[in-house]
């Protein structure tokens, strides 16, 4: 395979990764259940709020690192 070839399979990867990343959060969004997981970190005061979503970004990033394991293996065979 040429090296355009390999690089147009990294850049179709990459996409897919990122279109299920930003699919998975908008959905987590809507449910409520983002930004709300023991962990994230939720500062308000009048006229500001502050979250910092350390739980939920943690569980995200095992979701992606599973999902990319299964599609590197199913792009080998």
């Amino acid at each position: 395979m040429s090296d355009l070839g390999a690089a147009g399979k990294i850049l179709i990867v990459s996409g897919l990764a990122l279109a299920l990343a930003g699919a998975l959060i908008w959905l987590l969004s809507g449910s409520g259940l983002f930004g709300r997981l023991p962990g994230d970190i939720r500062i308000e005061r009048p006229g500001l709020t502050i979250l910092f979503p350390l739980g939920s970004m943690c569980l995200l990033s095992i979701v992606l690192t599973v999902v990319a394991n299964v599609i590197l293996r199913i792009l080998k065979k």
